[in-house]
């Protein structure tokens, strides 16, 4: 039996998130999908973590597992045949046989932008964000969240997760200078909860429009409720950008 590694981009617009749900259109549903049709055979996707309906992925990792030997080049070229164009997958390589995209990912990064001028291009990337917020507040606040830290506070309400610590290495606003009143949240961390990238991007713009004192996050944190967050920003905004291994 052989593992390989799947190299993923999509957009994210059309889709109801990453993981398989049936009668509803998902990035592994249809993947699945073009791997029976290519290989004539079914074929389990494991991807390295969910992203929620709307959210996009440059840098989405994944494997599977097969027991006859693969022309990984063909299979590429009839699979990027088969997808819908908002899904790419870039690269297929055999790798060793232990490989989980999952489990053994050790830090994983994704990137948030935002515009606070009107958008044509880039508004199913980019959050449009009126009036515009105060950034170096926001990056006051964003430089509390590191370190390792219990995440109830940023994680939905349902979710199954019982081990809500997270490790978050990088978490800062960065104005992209090619495009006036643009800017992006960098965000990294050995793992991330259920929404808790988009509930994090909402409590740190209320921090920037003046809602929330930036200092106030610590507390927040100890709370462990996600009644003392803030709203959820638009999934549209938030793409996965990189998983390290």
């Amino acid at each position: 039996m052989a593992t390989y590694r799947l190299d993923i981009e999509y957009d994210g617009t059309e889709w109801h998130g990453w993981q398989f749900q049936p009668d509803l259109p998902t990035v592994q549903g249809a993947l699945e999908s073009a791997f029976e049709v290519a290989m004539r055979r079914s074929t389990t996707i494991i991807g390295s973590g969910r992203t929620d309906a709307g959210v996009h992925a440059t840098g989405q990792v994944a494997h599977f597992c097969d027991d006859e030997p693969i022309d990984t080049d063909r299979l590429l070229s009839a699979l990027n045949g088969i997808i819908p164009p908002s899904i790419a997958v870039r690269s297929i390589s055999q790798t060793h046989d232990s490989f989980h995209a999952r489990y053994d990912a050790k830090k994983r990064q994704y990137r948030y932008r935002i515009s606070t001028q009107s958008i044509a291009l880039d508004r199913h990337i980019r959050w449009f964000v009126r009036p515009e917020p105060d950034f170096d507040a926001m990056n006051r606040a964003a430089g509390l969240l590191l370190g390792s830290h219990n995440y109830s506070a940023f994680c939905r309400v349902l979710s199954e997760t019982e081990n809500r610590v997270c490790a978050v290495s990088e978490a800062a606003w960065i104005p992209v200078p090619e495009k006036e009143g643009s800017f992006d949240f960098v965000i990294c961390a050995d793992r991330f909860l259920h929404g808790m990238v988009r509930s994090i991007v909402g409590t740190l713009v209320e921090v920037g429009k003046g809602k929330r004192a930036s200092d106030t996050i610590p507390a927040l944190l100890l709370s462990e409720d996600r009644t003392q967050a803030g709203f959820a920003a638009p999934a549209h905004g938030l793409t996965l950008e990189q998983v390290w291994y």
